[in-house]
């Protein structure tokens, strides 16, 4: 499923094309397997509050969000073979490109939206 991504604080469309990972099977793979990953795509990877970069072959940007959406926490620039520790009060995490989440200046406590 495809959706776009905004920031209700801001009053701003951040991601244009928003790949929402639900099933066991998307959330597990997550972007494994991508060589890379454009500006204007994320992925929203549901009941996820903490992840892993192993195998992965690029950097990415991670925002946790509560189950409303509100930014608890954003790691920058998180390299191949890491690990982000479980975020408290986040219920899912949105990875995009390294370096996107400064460029859209998304701040903890922002009010996401994701609409289609």
């Amino acid at each position: 499923m495809m959706a776009v991504l905004g920031n209700k604080s801001t009053n701003s469309t951040l991601i244009g094309n928003l790949e929402v990972a639900k099933t066991f099977w998307t959330r597990g793979k997550g972007l494994l397997g991508r060589k890379s990953l454009a500006q204007d795509q994320a992925m929203w990877i549901h009941r996820c509050n903490s992840i892993h970069t192993c195998f992965m072959q690029f950097s990415i940007d991670c925002v946790f969000v509560d189950k409303s959406l509100k930014v608890k926490a954003i790691y920058q620039d998180v390299k191949p073979w890491r690990l982000v520790p479980p975020v408290w009060g986040a219920s899912s995490v949105i990875e995009m490109a390294s370096g996107t989440s400064s460029k859209l200046k998304i701040s903890v406590g922002d009010q996401l939206y994701v609409g289609t």
